[in-house]
């Protein structure tokens, strides 16, 4: 087992948390992962949630050989319109 996780590339991903307003507590997605999203009733729940979330990912990839995507810059910002 230890020669195992030797042997594991480490990948890391930007995650975002959103609130749910309407259910309680959190949605997490990852943007590298299209389609890779989970929940939780807290915000620790939610990021062991998506851990897990993102080893099914891309074990499914590997699965049908397809490529691990890798992090890419990721910006994060806010606009305003106006609206009436």
């Amino acid at each position: 087992m230890l020669m195992e996780k030797l042997n594991k590339k480490i990948y890391s991903y930007s995650v975002f948390y959103e609130a749910d307003q309407e259910e309680g507590g959190y949605v997490v997605s990852v943007p590298a992962l299209p389609g890779c999203y989970s929940q939780g009733d807290t915000l620790e729940e939610a990021e062991s949630n998506i851990k897990e979330a993102i080893e099914l990912y891309l074990e499914s990839l590997k699965a049908e050989n397809e490529s691990i995507p890798e992090e890419t810059r990721v910006f994060q910002g806010m606009v305003s319109v106006a609206f009436a």
